[in-house]
Formats: C-alpha cells, structure tokens, sequence
C-alpha cells in the first residue's frame, strides 16, 4: 500500500487535524458514543462498544485495488473529535476516491461546518489526485441524501441488500466528477456502478 497522502489543511479556525490510528480508538468511540444519529441511521441501533475499532481496522475486500487508506480527524480546543472522515484514495481506478465514513457531531449540524469540512476534504483530494469523489448513503436518510446532492454528488445507481451493523439497507451508490471529468467516464472505469436492474450486494 502507498504511503497515505498528507492531511487536509484545518477547515475551522478552532479545529486541528490529524490522522486517526490505533492510539485514537478511545477517542474515536467516545465520539460515536456522543453522536449516535449516524449509527441508528445506518444500523438501526447505537454505536456498539467495537466500532471504533473495526473503524480503524477494516479492511476491503480482496481484489478491490486502492492506494491508500487515510483517516482524519478534525480535534476542538478540548482535544475531543468534532468529526471524522474515512477516505479510501484510488479504489478501483487512479482517481477516484471514495469517503467510506463522514460524520459531523451533532452540535455542528445546521452551522456549515459540515460544508466547510467536506470542501476542505475533497480540496485535499483533489490536490492529491482525485479526478472523482465517490460514496454510498443509505436510501432514506434523508439529511445525508439533501447532504451530498447539496455538494454536487449524482446517483449512479442503487444496491439493495447491503448489511451495516445488522441492519439491510439500500444504498445509493453516488459520485461526483473533478476536474472537469464526466459521469460517463466514471462509469466507463468502474463498472460496478453503472445502472442495473438488479441490486447486488457491496459498497
């Protein structure tokens, strides 16, 4: 695996960034802890005492090919998680990055820090290579859905059947092009993604 990229640059005057590893996983559990709407979207329950863990230590499936895996985390004055996010850099194809995980403690919500965390990430990405930005959010999570269409993200297709936490979802399969890239070329480099008619199971 390559060696991950350098962090993006603060998004917020009071934030520090910094990569999450195995020293983070107390933090990064109380975190979840804090904030358990992501999880009772995607999981249907709260945050469980492992997640931090498998966070940190997850891996992909054998044959997906990526560069590197990089997770940041974005630390108030109190040295607590604000947010974090999970990007995967060059899956599938050179280029195309994929956010695996993005969450914005609760109390930031409604404020554009959310917005100002995302530009920050993917000006990172781009300056590091990104042509296109790609992710999964759960069907019927209304917020993060408004969220990502908000930034420019288009729907490539659904896969139905998707298990997260125990819970079956239905993911919307999303991407954006960079750099003046298209749609169409991304679905021409990734082909699991383009419109079926059959959901298959996968991220």
């Amino acid at each position: 695996m390559a060696k991950p990229p350098s962090l993006p640059e603060p998004p917020l005057p009071e934030l520090r960034v910094a990569k999450l590893d195995a020293s983070s996983e107390a933090v990064l559990q109380r975190f979840f802890y804090a904030n358990p709407a992501y999880f009772l979207t995607t999981t249907g329950q709260a945050a469980r005492p492992t997640d931090a863990f498998d966070e940190l230590n997850d891996t992909l499936p054998d044959g997906w090919a990526f560069s590197a895996v990089t997770l940041v985390g974005y630390f108030n004055a109190e040295g607590a998680l604000a947010a974090m996010a999970n990007v995967v850099s060059d899956l599938f194809a050179p280029g195309i990055w994929h956010i695996s995980t993005f969450i914005v403690e609760t109390a930031r919500h409604g404020q554009g820090d959310a917005q100002a965390i995302y530009d920050g990430l993917e000006r990172w990405a781009a300056k590091h290579g990104a042509n296109f930005m790609r992710l999964g959010v759960v069907l019927g999570n209304a917020r993060a859905e408004r969220f990502w269409e908000k930034q420019g993200y288009l729907q490539t297709r659904l896969r139905h059947g998707v298990e997260l936490g125990g819970q079956i979802n239905t993911l919307r399969v999303m991407c954006k092009p960079l750099s003046g890239g298209t749609l169409g070329q991304f679905l021409q480099m990734v082909e699991r993604d383009r419109p079926e008619p059959q959901g298959t199971t996968g991220r």
